[in-house]
């Protein structure tokens, strides 16, 4: 089953990275003139709030008509791939930059190139080499003068601290921002990467005033786009919130001026956003519609948010409408966007901790070269010295290159430890969704080979949201841990246990077979239904099993998935706290009855006794 609920939080993932180009000059206006440099200026203001004119602009300027200098074509030829990274066309784009940074000698046009070419990196999923770059346009900051590059790498640091998930790193870039240039487009800016950075953080009980404020002061700033974001932000938590009535007001009411944008991933997340609204309310028609809308606004060959969620709505339209033909196609097309886009999640958070592993290392490098100067300027002066003194500084030396050793050490064993971290979900413990898929297709291919049977048992907790809306989330966490470590001890060692998303659990049972599995699924459903806050009198929490089994549905992940998710909803609807096995025979005869009862006709009133 695909949950949406969780979802949310990390909605924007993708439009965060792409939206650091629109990080440029902050500006006054001035009329369109015929002076080669003042165009140049100009278009650089327009790019953000008024794209036709900047459109316009360099259409003028690459015409042929004008005369420019060397460097004016180098500034040119910056716009021109800053264009060509906003539509897409990074393959382009990124070999542009470089030659401009090794052909120019404007030392700000350099900074502004590298910055550009920081975020493309980003959105290339070149994360190491985008954040080592980054590091280096840091350390060089205080030496650039020039306020607008200084605001634009200040954006584009905030920006990508909160795709690795270092919210207090985002948000202090975000203050120095501010501190820049407190009005304007910039003020814009700055807010919508503290709101998103706030967002994200998933400290939210509320928006308060905070958000509309922010997007009153993009809406000033012409900045369309910026105000666009925030509305996002705020429809998402309308959603999580159960007030899809209030989500679709505000997106419809400014569905137009995205769409004016013409920036593909901003349309796709009001689409994606749109579809889940509609989905909530029951409104099959617009969900599918806004569903499609998502997909094709989306930005080609990359996986994205939008697209996986829009895959998985899709999914659950066509099955609900008995197309399970149709089903099975965006079900496929589902796992692939879903796998893609959290492939792509772990690895930005992965790469900023390498990079800062790598940034500490060569700094113990440094001071373990530092070291090794002392130790030769020591050995000298023991030839000087007395025998009894020398002994004092080996020891001396000693103990420096035993630190250093151990200092070395400690930073792999903290390598180690990120790399394990990415494959736990962060609550519970027990593997991520990604990991766990990798690890349950790993195994059935094993069991394959070797003819062994194989289960998959999908857990869903009974009106878990429900709980959390009684309860609060902080119990309702506290329950998902128990019940993990419930589940724990009736699973042997070779078993693959994960969480799939929000209060939805996945566990591979090898060499396990249909009459085994049962009384092993059994074991699971009561010792969660024992479980109980200890701060909560009388809260008992139950949970619907679904199970599918290599004999029935083959060793193929995908086909295990889908069976087991249609027994799971039959649990459902036959009144929850049970398991059903898949059983295809009786899955058909289901279907046939189903289909026989909408094609029967009601029998005829009968008169009153």
């Amino acid at each position: 089953m695909f949950r949406s609920g969780s979802r949310y939080r990390a909605f924007f993932v993708g439009w965060a990275l792409l939206a650091l180009l629109l990080i440029g000059t902050v500006v006054a206006a001035a009329p369109v003139s015929d002076d080669p440099a003042q165009m140049l200026r100009q278009a650089d203001v327009a790019k953000t709030s008024n794209h036709a004119e900047f459109a316009a602009l360099m259409q003028r300027l690459s015409d042929g008509t004008m005369k420019l200098s060397a460097q004016q074509q180098l500034y040119l030829r910056y716009l021109q791939a800053w264009r060509m990274g906003y539509s897409g066309d990074y393959d382009s784009a990124i070999p542009q930059l470089n030659s401009i940074i090794a052909e120019s000698r404007n030392a700000t046009l350099r900074f502004r190139a590298g910055v550009t070419l920081v975020n493309l990196l980003g959105i290339g999923a070149h994360y190491e080499e985008a954040f080592s770059r980054l590091n280096q346009l840091l350390d060089h900051l205080p030496e650039v003068a020039d306020k607008d590059a200084r605001i634009q790498v200040i954006g584009i640091a905030s920006q990508l601290y909160i795709e690795a998930g270092q919210y207090d790193l985002a948000t202090k870039y975000a203050d120095q921002m501010l501190k820049e240039n407190p009005v304007g487009t910039n003020a814009c800016k700055a807010n919508t990467f503290r709101l998103q950075s706030l967002y994200k953080s998933q400290k939210l009980q509320s928006l308060g005033t905070q958000f509309q404020a922010g997007i009153e002061t993009c809406v000033r700033a012409d900045e369309p786009l910026f105000a666009s974001a925030i509305r996002s932000y705020v429809a998402s938590f309308d959603l999580q919130q159960g007030q899809p009535e209030a989500a679709i007001m505000l997106l419809q009411k400014n569905y137009a001026e995205v769409k004016a944008t013409r920036y593909p991933f901003m349309i796709s997340t009001f689409n994606a956003l749109l579809a889940q609204a509609y989905w909530n309310v029951g409104d099959l028609a617009r969900a599918k519609q806004f569903g499609l809308n998502a997909i094709d606004s989306s930005v080609k060959n990359e996986y994205t948010e939008p697209l996986a969620t829009a895959y998985g709505l899709l999914y659950r339209i066509e099955k609900k409408q008995g197309d399970l033909a149709g089903a099975l196609d965006y079900h496929e097309k589902y796992m692939a966007a879903d796998k893609g886009y959290l492939n792509e999640v772990s690895a930005k958070a992965l790469a900023y901790q390498i990079v800062n592993q790598q940034v500490l290392a060569k700094k113990q490098q440094v001071d373990a070269l530092s070291k090794q100067n002392q130790i030769l300027m020591l050995r000298q002066s023991l030839d000087r010295k007395a025998a009894e003194t020398s002994r004092l500084y080996i020891i001396l030396l000693l103990t420096v290159l035993a630190c250093i050793a151990l200092l070395t050490y400690r930073i792999k064993r903290s390598q180690l430890r990120f790399m394990k971290l990415a494959r736990r979900d962060g609550l519970t413990g027990v593997y991520n969704r990604q990991h766990f898929l990798a690890e349950a297709e790993r195994e059935l291919q094993y069991c394959k080979k070797s003819a062994r049977d194989a289960c998959l048992v999908l857990i869903d907790l009974d009106h878990f949201k429900d709980f959390n809306d009684t309860y609060g989330h902080a119990t309702g966490d506290r329950v998902l841990m128990h019940a993990v470590q419930s589940c724990q001890a009736h699973l042997r060692s070779t078993d693959i246990f994960g969480r799939l998303g929000g209060e939805e659990f996945g566990v591979l049972l090898p060499e396990c077979t249909l009459d085994q599995v049962a009384g092993r699924v059994e074991q699971l459903r009561l010792a969660i239904a024992t479980v109980a806050d200890a701060d909560v009198l009388d809260v008992v929490v139950s949970a619907s099993f679904g199970v599918a089994t290599t004999a029935c549905s083959g060793y193929e992940l995908r086909e295990l998935l889908i069976h087991a998710d249609d027994a799971l909803y039959q649990a459902k609807n036959t009144g929850r706290n049970r398991a059903v096995v898949f059983d295809k025979t009786a899955n058909l005869a289901r279907e046939k009855l189903r289909k026989s009862r909408v094609g029967t006709p009601a029998p005829a009133a009968q008169p009153n006794a």
